[in-house]
């Protein structure tokens, strides 16, 4: 079920990017692909590049954020798993 939450997040990304580059005249295959591999940080470095730069640091930071926090939770998962939970 967390995939598919995760696989519709990224879609929702590559189908905001693809409708919106375009407009900025941006490719609009390249921006899809970035967004549904990357996510939020391709959105972030999107709105950047396009003129809206508060939104796009505002996301890229916050992105990079989770993305360390989740890291750090795996690591301290995985070290309480090999050296046992007492």
């Amino acid at each position: 079920m967390e995939s598919l939450i995760g696989f519709l997040i990224s879609l929702a990304f590559a189908i905001f990017l693809f409708i919106d580059a375009p407009k900025h005249n941006k490719s609009r295959w390249l921006w899809a692909i970035l967004g549904f591999i990357f996510g939020p940080i391709a959105l972030g470095i999107y709105f950047i590049k396009t003129g809206r730069k508060v939104a796009g640091w505002i996301i890229t930071i916050l992105a990079i954020l989770v993305y360390i926090v989740i890291i750090v939770l795996i690591a301290l998962a995985a070290a309480l798993m090999v050296n046992g939970f007492s």
